[in-house]
């Protein structure tokens, strides 16, 4: 049986949609009732690509999915972005914001590359911050939400947000610096948004996962082969996580089960910082 509460049906858009965790969150919010989803990407083609196999996973009878083209780092485009949402949907209810890069270097700090640094910080964090800002400013213009359960019916707000973080927004990776630093500043934009927004009705939440099988880890493995004996190594249940398992956190976090959760972040490390590792 399907928990009410999980189940979603207003309109969403997802930031780095193209593949992935993104790809897979959308699909996510496809099997969970959402009426609208636009995939937003850098990528034209894949995000096309992924708004058009998401119909085999929808579940609402008035479905609709359709791509946008984005830089995140380009302040005019996100917005523009948003204010497609709003203008072509009406209202913006959930927003997944999975768009990102890696460091591609194992680096000790003292040897990094300040151009690398500088790339890693104004895609992830930058990125981040402006879609948090647009997707925050148009949600609190729009009416809120109430959803009826078993208990009552309550308020859930205006809007929900949940941000793709990663386990090394708690704690490092050696050689993975410009990364590292770039997670925790995710976090703490998560934070931030819920915090400032809240009494607006508006919940900002992040998911923080370990190793996530996507394309991305299929080339750092390609890259570095050891990754994979670490993964086996340091995860108790020797495996990195699938998207979909990712995917199907964020549902729960702009769902109408969450409506008290905000401005939290949810690790997702199956059980690897519960252990203290000596070496």
């Amino acid at each position: 049986m399907v928990i009410r509460g999980t189940q979603l049906d207003g309109v969403a858009l997802v930031v780095g949609s193209g593949r992935g965790i993104g790809q897979q969150a959308a699909f996510s919010l496809a099997e969970a009732g959402a009426r609208v989803i636009v995939f937003a990407d850098m990528n034209t083609e894949t995000a096309t690509a992924s708004a058009e196999e998401s119909k085999q996973y929808a579940t609402n009878p008035e479905y609709q999915s359709t791509h946008f083209t984005v830089n995140v780092t380009d302040q005019d485009g996100v917005q523009a972005m948003v204010d497609f949402v709003v203008e072509k949907f009406g209202r913006l209810d959930y927003a997944v914001n999975a768009a990102g890069v890696d460091n591609g270097l194992h680096t000790p700090f003292a040897d990094t590359d300040i151009d690398n640094f500088d790339r890693v910080q104004t895609i992830n964090a930058r990125g981040m911050f402006l879609c948090c800002r647009a997707e925050a400013a148009a949600m609190r213009k729009q009416t809120s939400r109430t959803f009826t359960s078993r208990t009552g019916t309550r308020d859930i707000g205006r809007g929900a947000i949940v941000n793709v973080c990663s386990a090394n927004s708690f704690a490092g990776l050696p050689g993975k610096g410009s990364y590292t630093v770039s997670k925790h500043a995710c976090m703490a934009v998560t934070k931030m948004v819920g915090l400032d927004h809240s009494a607006e009705g508006i919940r900002c939440n992040a998911v923080c996962p370990i190793w996530v099988r996507t394309p991305l880890l299929d080339v750092e493995l390609e890259r570095n082969p050891q990754v994979r004996a670490e993964i086996e190594a340091v995860i108790p249940i020797k495996r990195a996580a699938e998207s979909d398992e990712v995917g199907d956190t964020i549902v729960y976090l702009l769902s109408p089960s969450a409506s008290y959760v905000n401005a939290t972040s949810l690790l997702l490390d199956a059980a690897v910082t519960a252990t203290l590792r000596f070496h």
